[in-house]
């Protein structure tokens, strides 16, 4: 793992979803992910025909997503970007053990506290899922 993923957000294994970055620029990220088939979750997640569930698919989005917020927002520490809204998640394909998996993120804008950013997961150039959310930055509880 990146010393930069792991001071850019407070997500630590075996929930950390982002192995590397592969661009970055003001508005978008795209990182990679390589998943794993002795992942616990293909365990149960249909065992005869493993799947890696669509809500870990997004949060592979969502942590590319405070990533980007990190390097984006370098003075804001103290705050973490917090999940408000996720909305226009497309499942297209499955994503399998042993997938690398391409997450782009996207920062479309801000209105007040509101972070409004979009994204978007391919394995082999096939796009897995795409979705819009919105994150609210909060204070880091210790």
């Amino acid at each position: 793992m990146q010393e930069d993923i792991l001071n850019a957000i407070p997500h630590r294994p075996p929930f950390l979803f982002v192995d590397e970055i592969i661009e970055q620029a003001d508005d978008h990220i795209v990182t990679r992910k390589r998943i794993d088939p002795e992942e616990p979750f293909f365990k149960g997640h249909y065992p005869a025909h493993p799947i890696m569930p669509g809500v870990l698919v997004c949060e592979c989005v969502f942590q590319a997503g405070a990533i980007l917020m990190s390097k984006k927002y370098p003075t804001l520490t103290g705050q973490v970007p917090v999940m408000s809204r996720i909305q226009n998640v497309k499942f297209k394909n499955p994503v399998y053990p042993g997938s690398v998996l391409e997450i782009r993120a996207d920062y479309m804008e801000n209105i007040g506290p509101a972070h409004y950013m979009k994204g978007k997961v391919q394995v082999d150039g096939q796009t897995a899922v795409t979705v819009e959310f919105t994150v609210m930055l909060m204070e880091e509880k210790l």
